[in-house]
């Protein structure tokens, strides 16, 4: 009986970062993809459980420590969620690295590729920056905003290179009217609205990350109400770029976009104005918080639906090595 090919699995994984192909490269990519999703539930289960301030210091947890210590001023648990999203924004940092690895190493080389995979691991240092910035300024709710800000902006990276892994170099190819994608382009636009309006919600109600920590100085009505109408903005845009797709033709793939950001939209607002009327519980928050960033990706991809750029150029053959010296040597007949 033939024997079956064993799964070396750390084998497999070395040769996706060090021999990537474009399929490959693309699972990286997505790696990048959750690890962003993850690190912005992790900073919201910071914020809801009072630890913004668990690890005091930065970039050490507390005094000369890396790790959590026993501190009499700040409770274990708190101590350990900080220190875990901390851990996270080096897991996002490694899949960065590694990704960057893959498309340098990627044959035929992508110098776009290069360029968008660069951007990961630069914008997780910037990351580790601002959080370190959000810790010696005490959680001003300004810092906290631009912390979270920083997670979609990173997603604009790591979704179009996870797009862009799966596709070709040609010339964009239309698949829309330009009205339509400028229609896009504003309901692009509108969702990124919507995720700055909400850390302004966020800054000014009762889940600071910490109970002596700043807020904002605006009425919490007035700003949900801000954050609520750009949300039914965006619904309405949603609903014009569906129409615009069904009426121009447009391929399949970019309606199912459409409609899976019409489905995240509706979870959203029915999540957003439960959590409102119930006195903001954290759970909902931390479930909403996943919705924003799940919204903001399925934004791009319906942006980056709308053309097409052909097929991913296959992966070059290896090069095979050299013989040895040993090899070469003449054998006895």
């Amino acid at each position: 009986m033939a024997e079956r090919p064993s799964f070396d699995l750390p084998s497999r994984m070395w040769n996706a970062v060090w021999r990537p192909t474009p399929g490959s490269l693309r699972r990286i990519a997505l790696l990048g993809v959750i690890g962003n999703v993850l690190i912005v539930v992790s900073g919201g289960a910071v914020r809801v459980t009072k630890s913004g301030l668990g690890c005091p210091d930065w970039p050490r947890c507390s005094g000369d420590s890396l790790v959590p210590t026993h501190n009499p001023e700040h409770h274990v648990l708190n101590m350990s969620i900080e220190f875990g999203n901390r851990l996270v924004t080096f897991v996002v940092l490694a899949a960065g690295l590694l990704v960057f690895i893959a498309a340098l190493r990627l044959r035929p080389r992508r110098k776009e590729l290069v360029w968008w995979a660069l951007a990961q691991p630069m914008s997780v240092v910037a990351q580790a920056i601002i959080g370190g910035i959000v810790v010696l300024t005490k959680l001003h709710p300004t810092a906290v905003s631009l912390h979270f800000l920083v997670s979609p902006a990173l997603l604009v990276f790591c979704v179009a290179l996870w797009i862009r892994a799966g596709e070709g170099d040609a010339p964009p190819r239309r698949l829309v009217g330009p009205w339509t994608r400028r229609l896009t382009a504003a309901l692009l636009a509108s969702c990124a609205a919507v995720l700055v309006a909400g850390t302004v919600v966020t800054g000014t109600g009762p889940h600071a990350g910490d109970a002596e920590s700043r807020r904002y100085g605006f009425d919490i009505t007035d700003v949900a109400r801000v954050h609520s109408t750009l949300a039914w903005v965006t619904t309405a845009l949603t609903v014009l770029v569906i129409i615009a797709l069904y009426r121009t033709g447009a391929p399949a793939a970019a309606r199912r976009r459409a409609h899976e950001l019409a489905a995240l939209i509706v979870f959203q607002g029915v999540v957003g104005y439960v959590q409102y009327f119930l006195g903001v519980p954290e759970g909902l928050v931390l479930l909403h918080m996943l919705g924003s960033v799940l919204m903001w990706i399925a934004a791009i991809r319906l942006f980056f639906a709308l053309r097409d750029r052909g097929e991913a150029p296959a992966a070059a053959p290896p090069v095979p090595e050299a013989p040895s010296a040993q090899s070469q040597s003449p054998q006895p007949v």
